[in-house]
């Protein structure tokens, strides 16, 4: 999930000196929600589970039950008077041109735009950078709310074709089809139940490499265990029933494929994963021999293997293997051992997060205490130098051939919009290609990165950002925000929600809790399974230290995560329900003890832990949120956000959280669900659905941590 903030800093400070706004005199009246009488033995040890039927999404009676607290809740924050106001501000902010990396197929570019408040951003096509570009795919035109995203998109090496990708309503499945880029139009092509795959052109142009899974049960499609895909090539003109199977695994339901063409067209390269965990498998297919078979090159599943490219037979790979750190290795695939591997870029003190093979020369990005860095290095490992980057921030992007002479990046920050460079890869120099203009200055804003010592004593680093001359008198409200899991790294970022918060007052607090990417594998680890007790406590003490040092109180400080982060929001409420006075748990997880049974939720045993093995068990129940809740104790001002087609972390977890939330809870702090309609887990929201959960969240926070915001 992503993070963003503008105004004059005395009429904030005048604005935060007066008095304490009193919360509406609102009396909510939650709905009824039925218990009933289901239990499950877990090892020997009977698990309540009364909510059990809000499961079933589809069901009559969980509409109504949803439909029942949707009303409450829009009813309580629409009352809100500050709401309005909030609203006019997202919108008025979110309205500036962006763009997207451009990438070049052929004789020509490719790239997203977006006008400002269009609800998905435009596929434009053009000659030259500078040249007027043609749109060549606009999602705004395939709905009439918007709900229609682009997915995914590949084209063809001689850019004739665009592969692309939709999902609807925010669902993980994507329908593909293929676009003529000359013409525009589309071909007859169709192909389904597509999830987490891409489109590999073979450099025929003929046709793609996809992975996709058997059509599920009708009506099960959005809960359903996704296991078991399967390597398709898929010939243009044809149907989809014609594809031609490449590689399927009946003894390995949970092996996950995807697929590359090497940039000599030589070598399919599948890049095997299991489940969630950062350990994979490489296999190639020698496409220059008809009857050739799929060879396991790294199937030992011991670390971490990022194909980069490849001069004929030898294979570069960015890994983990003897280097929790990252660093990049050569394998000639004629003499595979791991004898003969060799080093190309030795690890170092900074996190090597990717790699790219452009203009002759690796680009490497890497994180120094969770902010990007880069390096280029000839071929041989040789340091070229360190790209001078506009500042603390991230970078991401350099895309390209190893025969090209440009690529392209964007930076961000928290208070710099995304913004577009151009790398000349023959002198190393850097140009602006796009710039985008957001009605704030990002000089009324400072960042800082402060370092706090957590529960074990263990280092953990906090980016801090707000208006310049906010004074620290441990009144301000704070809104911290965090992840923790899976590998992922929260490096500094821009958007517009994050940046309203901060115009009206707010300070953003973004801790790197271990359990991410930022300090390599060994931080990951440090957060997971057994060790994910850690990640709550590195939340807990980056609230703490907050407050210790008066950027805040317990009552001004607002908690906020989504999926994973979700499930941090959900714990750590739970286990120090007093230490916050608002939580916004957002799509999270929050029943560990039945998350593996639907969708792709088994695939986070890797990072969890499975409640179906014994030990495994005993941890995740000592933390699950759902299980956690206690009745007769006062938590904070609750909103769960969640949606209604979300088939990543269905809903269920925040339906049965919230109304076990609602009976438990003695003191008077609303606890309210806002469930999305049409909407996912995240990924392709049109923007004005954007823009009305932002305006929700800061009105919930607005009237539960009782401040008076600034406003234009």
């Amino acid at each position: 999930m992503t993070l963003a903030w503008d105004a004059a800093i005395c009429c904030v400070l005048s604005c935060l000196s007066l008095p304490l706004l009193a919360a509406p005199a609102t009396t909510l009246s939650y709905p009824t929600t039925l218990k009933t009488n289901q239990w499950d033995d877990y090892h020997g040890q009977r698990i309540e589970d009364p909510y059990r039927w809000l499961e079933d999404a589809d069901s009559p009676e969980t509409k109504a039950w949803v439909e029942a607290q949707n009303k409450v809740t829009f009813a309580f924050l629409e009352s809100i008077p500050e709401r309005a106001a909030i609203r006019r501000r997202l919108t008025e902010l979110w309205n500036y041109e962006r763009y997207g990396i451009p990438g070049k197929q052929g004789d020509a570019y490719f790239f997203t735009k977006n006008d400002g408040l269009q609800n998905q951003s435009v596929l434009y096509t053009s000659a030259t950078l500078e040249a007027p570009p043609r749109v060549l795919l606009d999602p705004n035109r395939l709905s009439n709310d918007g709900t229609v995203a682009l997915a995914g998109l590949a084209i063809s090496e001689d850019g004739h074709w665009l592969a692309y990708g939709l999902s609807g309503a925010g669902s993980d499945w994507q329908t593909w089809k293929v676009r003529n880029v000359r013409t525009g139009e589309d071909l007859t092509d169709e192909l389904r139940w597509i999830k987490f795959s891409g489109a590999a052109w073979t450099h025929d142009h003929r046709g793609f490499f996809y992975s996709r899974y058997d059509e599920p049960k009708s009506g099960a499609q959005y809960q359903a265990v996704n296991r078991f895909p399967k390597v398709y090539y898929h010939r243009l003109h044809t149907p989809q029933s014609e594809d031609r199977l490449i590689y399927h695994r009946p003894d390995q339901p949970n092996w996950g494929f995807y697929s590359s063409v090497t940039e000599d067209g030589r070598y399919l390269i599948l890049t095997v994963s299991r489940g969630t965990d950062t350990k994979n498998g490489v296999f190639y297919l020698d496409l220059q021999q008809p009857d050739g078979k799929v060879v396991e090159l790294l199937n030992e599943f011991d670390a971490d293997y990022s194909f980069i490219g490849n001069d004929g037979p030898v294979f570069w790979f960015r890994t983990d293997w003897q280097a929790p750190r990252g660093r990049v290795i050569a394998v000639d695939i004629r003499q595979p051992e791991r004898a003969n591997w060799r080093e190309i870029i030795p690890q170092t003190k900074d996190t090597l997060r990717g790699v790219s093979l452009v203009g002759e020369r690796f680009v490497a990005h890497y994180l120094r205490d969770a902010h990007s860095a880069v390096r280029i290095h000839r071929l041989n490992g040789k340091l070229d130098r360190e790209l001078k980057l506009p500042g603390l921030g991230t970078v991401s992007g350099f895309g390209g051939k190893r025969t090209d002479r440009e690529t392209f990046f964007l930076f961000t920050s928290y208070t710099t919009p995304g913004t577009i460079y151009r790398l000349d890869m023959d002198t190393l120099k850097t140009t602006v290609w796009r710039a985008p203009r957001v009605k704030f200055n990002p000089d009324d804003y400072v960042t800082r990165q402060i370092f706090f010592r957590s529960k074990d004593g263990t280092r953990v680093p906090m980016f801090i950002t707000h208006r310049k001359g906010l004074r620290r008198d441990g009144q301000r409200p704070v809104y911290l925000y965090g992840y923790g899991g899976f590998n992922i790294s929260l490096t500094p970022s821009f958007s517009v929600a994050s940046l309203v918060w901060m115009e009206m007052g707010g300070i953003l607090a973004i801790p790197n809790l271990r359990g991410g990417g930022e300090y390599g594998e060994e931080w990951h680890q440090a957060g997971m399974k057994n060790r994910k007790q850690n990640v709550f406590d590195d939340f807990i003490f980056a609230a703490e230290w907050l407050i210790n040092n008066r950027y805040t109180r317990p009552d001004k400080l607002a908690i906020g995560g989504g999926s994973n982060g979700g499930l941090l929001v959900g714990a750590c409420m739970t286990q120090r329900p007093e230490l916050f006075g608002a939580a916004l748990p957002a799509v999270g997880v929050m029943d560990m003890l039945r998350f593996h049974k639907f969708t792709i939720g088994w695939a986070w045993t890797a990072e969890y832990g499975n409640p179906d093995q014994p030990e495994d068990f005993r941890w995740l129940l000592a933390y699950s949120p759902l299980h956690q809740l206690r009745p007769g104790t006062r938590y904070p001002a609750t909103l769960v956000t969640t949606a209604d087609h979300d088939d990543r972390v269905v809903p269920a977890h925040s339906f049965k959280f919230a109304a076990r939330l609602q009976e438990c809870q003695a003191g008077p702090a609303p606890v309210l669900i806002r469930i999305e309609t049409r909407a996912g887990h995240g990924a392709g929201k049109p923007t004005t659905k954007m823009i009305e959960e932002a305006a929700d969240r800061w009105a919930f926070l607005v009237n539960t941590l009782q401040f008076r915001p600034h406003l234009p």
